[in-house]
Formats: structure tokens, C-alpha cells, sequence
């Protein structure tokens, strides 16, 4: 593979210069900022302190991304993504299904053959196939937040709230290429934000869960 071979995936994006994508590059302090608060939130709570950790790597990854834009950078944004999302369905199946570690860790595995059947599904869809493998994520998260409504009415409520933020930007993401002819700058940037909050929004309906601070 070759590792430094330039990607051009993003409306903003003009040429190859580090500075192409300033949107798309700047936009990504919004998930150091938000992991920032988020640290701070989760004293005293390991699994909050490494999802804060991990969110910090996603604004760093993204704006390696969106300035280098290289095959390597792009490994770099999509690998603090997955750890994230393992991470959370993770603590998800320990603490708000109360699984021992066995079913926990076998339930989180399950998300791979998941992802695997209904990506494709997505893929085959007008618009949402641009983010085919993004789509799997509010579906999978809406039928925890709808499972959890009567065992636990404020996590299944926030578990909603952040299925419906993460579509939010989803649709974001989705139009960057398409309004590209009507705005230059896409739309991509939107994304970075309301995911930013998202992702910080989802540690938080974890924290308050495990502390009981709903």
C-alpha cells in the first residue's frame, strides 16, 4: 500500500496544499475541546477519563486527515474512530445491560457481523450511501436507547438523543459533495461539529448513568 498516496474525498478540499481543507482542519477543535470538558466530567471514572482520551485522538486524527490527506493520515482518522465506537458499545453492554465481562465482550464483538450485513443495505440506498458505514451506528444506538426506555427511562432518552444528533451529521457529511456547486466550502465541517457534540453527549448519558446523576 502506498502510504502516501494523496486523497482528494472532500468538497473544500482544492488542491494538495496542507492548508486546502481550513474548515475541514479547524473545525476538529471541537472534539479536543468537548474531550477536554468531557475529562473533567469523569473524575474518578476510568472507562469515562479513556473515552474522553480516545475522543481527543479523533480531533487529532481527523485534522491529520483533512490537512496531509494522505492514505496514512487516513488511517490515523478512522482508527480513533473504531476504538471509540468498540469502546462505548463496550461500556454500553457492561453497564447499562449489567452483562458480565464474558457477554459484554461477546455482544460488543457481534457489532463486526452487524456493521458487515447492514453497511451493505445502506450502501445500496441514494444518499445514504456516501456514509454507508456510518448509517449502522444511529440504528444500532436508537435500538438501545428504545430497549433501555423502561429499565433505565433517562439513559434510553439520552441514547435517543444521541441516535438523532448523530443522523444530524450524517446528513451533513452526506451533502458535502452534493452542494459543492452551491457551497464551496461543503458542508463537511458541520459534521465535525455536531459530532463533536455528539460523541460528548454519549459520555455523558454514560456517566450520568454509572453515577446515577441523571
Amino acid at each position: 500500500m502506498d502510504w502516501s498516496r494523496a486523497i482528494d474525498a472532500y468538497c473544500e478540499r482544492g488542491d494538495a496544499s496542507y492548508w486546502a481543507e481550513p474548515l475541514n482542519a479547524v473545525t476538529n477543535i471541537a472534539f479536543v475541546l468537548v474531550a477536554v470538558i468531557m475529562w473533567r466530567r469523569t473524575g474518578g471514572l476510568a472507562a469515562g477519563r479513556w473515552l474522553s482520551v480516545v475522543l481527543f485522538a479523533i480531533g487529532i486524527g481527523s485534522y491529520l486527515f483533512h490537512t496531509h490527506a494522505t492514505a496514512w493520515s487516513a488511517t490515523l482518522d478512522v482508527i480513533p474512530i473504531a476504538v471509540f465506537t468498540f469502546s462505548f458499545i463496550f461500556l454500553a453492554n457492561r453497564d447499562f445491560w449489567q452483562l458480565p465481562l464474558w457477554g459484554a465482550t461477546l455482544l460488543t464483538l457481534a457489532f463486526i457481523p452487524y456493521a458487515a450485513l447492514l453497511t451493505p443495505v445502506f450502501g445500496g440506498l441514494p444518499f445514504f450511501s456516501i456514509s454507508s458505514v456510518y448509517w449502522v451506528l444511529p440504528v444500532l444506538i436508537g435500538v438501545y436507547g428504545a430497549l433501555l426506555r423502561n429499565r433505565a427511562p433517562e439513559t434510553g432518552k439520552g441514547l435517543l438523543i444521541g441516535a438523532g444528533l448523530l443522523s444530524l451529521s450524517l446528513v451533513f457529511r452526506s451533502l458535502d459533495e452534493m452542494l459543492c456547486a452551491h457551497i464551496p466550502t461543503g458542508t463537511h465541517f458541520v459534521w465535525h461539529l455536531l459530532n463533536g457534540v455528539m460523541l460528548g453527549w454519549m459520555i455523558e448519558v454514560w456517566r450520568r448513568h454509572v453515577t446515577k446523576d441523571a
